[in-house]
C-alpha cells in the first residue's frame, strides 16, 4: 500500500522544500521498521518545479496475525487462512497511518528548524491515494474530506474487475486530494481517516488514542459536521471512549467559541475522580450463574467438561455441598495450569480428595464421566467443529447421562455492544462458531429431545432488550421417569 504527496514550486520556493517538511532527503531512499512490516520514503521526482513523496509499506501477514493474536472473523472455514491472504498488504488502512504517524512524527507537528516559515505556510498539494478501502463509498469520502479545505476531493470507485464491469464497483477508491493547506494539517487529517474509512484498526485501541484523536483533529474536528462518525469509527466504537472524545471536542467548540485557551479548559476537567462504579467482569457473572444452578439442582457430584485452566473448579472447591469435583480437559497445558492454581501439591488429604484432572476428549464416550449430578459445558462448544459436535452431543447426553447439565455459550447477537470488539469479529481466535439466541435454542430443543432432557434458559450478564445477554445458558434436566430408572441402577450396582 502506498500514498504519494506532491507539490510545486519556484526557484524562489522550490518545491524540493518538501524534503525539508518532511525531515526526508529526496535524494535517499529510506527503509524503517514498523510492528506490521517496513515502511519505505522515496521519491519519483524532485525539482525545483514539482517534487513527489512517496511512502510504502510493505505489511508482513505473519507479524499482522501476531500483533493481532490471530484474532479471525466469524465461523468460515477458511478464517484461519484470511488472517494471511487478505487486501492488507494492497489497501490503505490504519495500518498506513500508523506507519505515517511513526514515519512523519516530525513533520505532523509542523515542526521544521530549516524552513519554519514554509511549515507554517500552506502548500500546493496533490495526495493521491490508489486504494482506499471506503466503507460507506464515494460520497462518504467526499463528506469527510470535503469541509477540510481540499478545492479537489476525488473519490473514484474502483471496479471490481475491469475485464467484467458488469460485476460493478468494489468498495476501493482512488482518492486525490489538490488545494492548498499547510502539510501537517494535511498528514494528520489523513492519519485519522484513513482508518476512519477502512472502519478497522489493526491494534489494540487503548484509552490513549483519545488523546492522539484530539491531538491529530486539533483545529479541525470539533468543527467536523461528522464529528460523531469520525470519533466513534476512529476508537473502533467503543462507547466510553467515544463519549468521552465526544465531551472534550465540545469543550474545545465551547472554548474556541468564547476565545478562552483549549488546553486550559480541556485540562479543568478532572480526570482522577471516577464515579462510575466498575461492573463485576462477565467471567465472574458466569461462573456464579452456573454456582446458583447447580446449588438449586442440588448436585454434589459436578464434571467440568472443558474446564480449561480450573477457575471454575477452584470456585466449586470453595463450596463443600460439592464432594466430587472432576475436571476434563483434552488439553495437558492447561491441566498442568489448573493444578498449579488448585495448589494440589500442598492440598490436605481431605480436600485433595474431592477433586481429580482428567485429561479427555468430549468427542469419545468415557466411562470415567458416568454416574455424576450434574455436567457444566462453560463456554465449550463454540470451540468444537460444527461437524464433531454430534460427537460430543452423545459423549455427554447419550452416554455420560448426568442428571443437570449446564450449557454457556456466547450470544453473537450481543457482540455489538462491545466496545473493542470489530464489527464482524468473534470474541475469541479459537471459536469456530457463535450463535444468535435463536441459533442456540433450536439446538438445545433438538439435543434435549433427542437424548430424554427437558430445557430451559437463562441469560446471564445484563440482558440487553434489542440484543439479550452477552452470554446464554441452558439448564438441561433430565426427565422424571428417566431419573427414576437410572436410581435403581444405580442402587443395583
Amino acid at each position: 500500500m502506498f500514498l504519494t504527496i506532491s507539490t510545486t514550486g519556484t526557484s524562489q520556493r522550490p518545491a524540493t522544500d518538501l524534503g525539508f517538511l518532511l525531515h526526508k532527503h529526496p535524494d535517499k531512499a529510506q527503509r524503517f521498521s514498523t510492528a506490521h512490516g517496513a515502511a519505505h520514503v522515496l521519491y519519483p521526482e524532485a525539482s525545483e518545479e514539482r517534487c513527489t513523496a512517496a511512502l510504502l509499506l510493505e505489511v508482513d501477514p505473519v507479524a499482522l496475525v501476531r500483533a493481532g493474536r490471530g484474532k479471525g472473523r466469524g465461523g468460515a472455514p477458511d478464517a484461519a487462512l484470511a488472517q494471511y491472504v487478505n487486501d492488507r498488504p494492497y489497501a490503505a488502512s490504519s495500518l498506513l497511518a500508523v506507519a505515517l504517524g511513526s514515519v512523519f512524527k516530525t513533520a505532523m507537528r509542523g515542526t521544521c528548524e530549516q524552513r519554519p516559515e514554509r511549515a507554517a505556510a500552506p502548500l500546493p498539494l496533490r495526495i493521491e491515494v490508489p486504494a482506499l478501502p471506503a466503507r460507506g463509498g464515494a460520497a462518504l469520502v467526499r463528506r469527510l474530506f470535503g469541509p477540510l479545505g481540499w478545492s479537489t476531493v476525488r473519490a473514484e470507485p474502483v471496479p471490481l474487475d475491469t475485464e467484467f464491469p458488469e460485476w460493478g464497483d468494489s468498495r476501493y477508491v482512488r482518492l486525490v486530494l489538490e488545494g492548498e493547506l499547510r502539510l501537517s494539517e494535511a498528514l494528520r487529517q489523513l492519519y485519522v481517516l484513513l482508518p476512519v474509512l477502512d472502519d478497522a484498526k489493526h491494534y489494540w485501541v487503548a484509552p490513549d488514542e483519545v488523546d492522539k484523536l484530539l491531538r491529530a483533529g486539533d483545529g479541525w474536528l470539533a468543527g467536523h459536521p461528522e464529528q460523531q462518525l469520525i470519533t466513534s469509527r476512529y476508537l473502533s466504537r467503543r462507547w466510553g471512549l467515544t463519549r468521552q472524545a465526544m465531551e472534550r471536542l465540545e469543550l474545545v467548540r465551547l472554548a474556541e467559541a468564547d476565545g478562552l485557551d483549549v488546553e486550559d479548559v480541556d485540562n479543568a476537567v478532572d480526570e482522577t475522580v471516577d464515579t462510575e462504579e466498575k461492573p463485576v467482569p462477565l467471567a465472574e457473572q458466569r461462573r456464579e450463574a452456573i454456582l446458583a444452578e447447580l446449588r438449586a439442582a442440588e448436585a454434589s457430584r459436578v464434571l467440568d467438561l472443558g474446564c480449561g485452566q480450573g477457575q471454575l473448579v477452584q470456585a466449586l472447591l470453595k463450596d463443600v455441598r460439592f464432594t466430587e469435583i472432576v475436571g476434563l480437559d483434552v488439553s495437558a497445558r492447561a491441566l498442568t495450569v489448573a493444578a498449579r492454581r488448585l495448589r494440589l501439591e500442598r492440598m490436605g488429604e481431605r480436600q485433595a480428595g474431592r477433586v481429580r484432572l482428567l485429561q479427555g476428549s468430549l468427542a469419545y464416550t468415557d466411562k470415567r464421566l458416568t454416574g455424576y449430578d450434574a455436567a457444566v459445558l462453560s463456554e465449550v462448544i463454540e470451540h468444537v467443529d460444527l461437524p464433531r459436535l454430534p460427537a460430543l452431543e452423545y459423549a455427554v447426553f447419550g452416554s455420560a447421562r448426568p442428571r443437570t447439565v449446564l450449557v454457556t455459550t456466547p450470544n453473537v447477537e450481543y457482540n455489538v455492544r462491545w466496545e473493542s470488539l470489530p464489527a464482524g469479529h468473534v470474541r475469541h481466535g479459537d471459536h469456530r462458531f457463535e450463535w444468535t439466541r435463536e441459533e442456540f435454542r433450536a439446538w438445545a430443543d433438538r439435543v434435549a429431545a433427542q437424548h430424554g432432557y427437558h430445557v430451559r434458559y437463562v441469560p446471564v450478564g445484563p440482558d440487553d432488550p434489542e440484543v439479550g445477554p452477552p452470554t446464554q445458558m441452558a439448564v438441561f434436566t433430565r426427565d422424571t421417569a428417566d431419573n427414576d430408572e437410572t436410581k435403581k441402577e444405580d442402587r443395583a450396582a
